[in-house]
């Protein structure tokens, strides 16, 4: 079968217990950023590969310890996704054999609420993000893509959007050559917005971002509301306006 017979149609390929969907061409598609799902649990690692392949990612699939260090020894990706308790092994020390390696992978933990401390220890270890279960679809797909665009800032330490040049380095955000004073947390909300640019990104994604998992303590999120109001009151003076879009029921957008 040619990729010509493929041509708009979705499929699902099976190589032992890997799961590959594939979205064929659209030649931009070949391009598509790869990700590595390392998670035991069949149904939601069936969900999360479902939902990742129609943002147009390319999904591969561990469900052992043993299969997910064969994959991160042999291959490269975009971003992993790693469950911590897997049945044969401990996802830390997955974790452990990436970095030994020397990869700059991307990875975001994904684990239950009662792990905290394992999370902690897999931050210090080199884990860039981490994701409470249970988690929406659309959360994990805003920090798989903002994590993904943080990597390719990595060749600049500039960042511009609607002309807006944001220094990662020393941060400081200048429009037009004058400096925008912000706090850490807006400097922060700025660049997970832009990040995502274009895209809607949810209250709770926001709070997780912002709190960790200090946001599950709050009874709402008006300290999202707060820093959206405060970063937008600061753009606007200086100048940037309507970038950050209010999306009514959802969250926000950065527009671009």
């Amino acid at each position: 079968m040619s990729l010509s017979d493929l041509q708009g149609k979705d499929t699902l390929f099976w190589v032992k217990d890997r799961i590959f969907f594939v979205r064929p061409p659209a030649i931009s598609y070949l391009c598509a950023m790869k990700v590595l799902l390392i998670e035991d649990e069949p149904d939601l690692a069936q969900s999360i590969i479902e939902y990742l392949s129609g943002e147009e990612y390319l999904c591969e699939h561990a469900a052992t310890y043993r299969d997910a260090v064969e994959h991160v020894m042999l291959y490269d990706y975009d971003c992993i996704l790693l469950d911590l308790m897997l049945p044969d092994g401990d996802g830390l020390s997955v974790l452990e054999a990436l970095k030994k390696e020397h990869k700059q992978t991307g990875v975001i933990i994904i684990s239950a609420k009662d792990s905290t401390d394992d999370k902690i220890k897999g931050i210090h270890i080199g884990a860039d993000d981490y994701l409470s279960k249970p988690f929406h679809l659309p959360e994990l797909g805003a920090r798989i893509y903002a994590l993904i665009r943080r990597a390719q800032y990595s060749s600049s330490n500039i960042v511009t959007s609607n002309s807006l040049q944001i220094n990662l380095l020393s941060k400081e955000v200048l429009l037009d050559g004058k400096e925008i004073s912000l706090t850490r947390k807006e400097f922060d909300l700025l660049l997970f917005l832009i990040g995502n640019k274009n895209r809607a990104v949810s209250k709770n994604a926001l709070a997780e971002h912002l709190s960790g998992d200090m946001a599950d303590m709050f009874d709402n999120h008006d300290f999202v509301y707060a820093h959206i109001k405060n970063l937008k009151a600061k753009l606007s003076r200086a100048g940037c306006h309507n970038s950050i879009k209010t999306i009514y029921g959802t969250g926000y957008k950065w527009m671009e």
